[in-house]
């Protein structure tokens, strides 16, 4: 069994969450799952919300069911030595507590198998 996931495994540079849009992508109704090795470091989590989802106070309360989420699956279902970023959708806040702990388990096992998108190219600057 993994160590115990808290929030000092809570990644939050820039450069990290870039590097985690690089890795395997496993969508989800209510959230994205990013998932990409980190060069052990522990099993590590972000978390993102875009202003598209919501005002503050929506854009926070996913973050807080997100976090529970994170917390209670991944010291059994994380893949060692990866990062695991968790992107919120538009429809994630409606949807059923457990039933977003179903898909999390759900993406996290297609995330072990291997099953899941390619991960994105990083985006190119646009010269002005």
């Amino acid at each position: 069994m993994q160590k115990p996931v808290t929030a000092s495994n809570a990644m939050t540079a820039r450069s990290d969450f870039l590097a985690a849009n690089r890795g395997l992508r496993v969508p989800m109704p209510g959230f994205v799952l990013l998932v990409h090795p980190n060069s052990g470091r522990g099993v590590r989590y972000g978390i993102t919300v875009t202003k598209k989802v919501g005002n503050a106070v929506v854009r926070n309360r996913m973050k807080r069911r997100f976090r529970e989420l994170l917390w209670a699956h991944l010291p059994d279902a994380g893949l060692p030595d990866h990062d695991h970023v968790l992107i919120g959708r538009d429809g994630g806040i409606e949807r059923d507590f457990s039933r977003l702990s179903e898909e999390l388990a759900q993406a996290l096992g297609r995330a072990a198998q291997g099953k899941g998108q390619r991960g994105r190219p990083p985006r190119r600057r646009r010269r002005s």
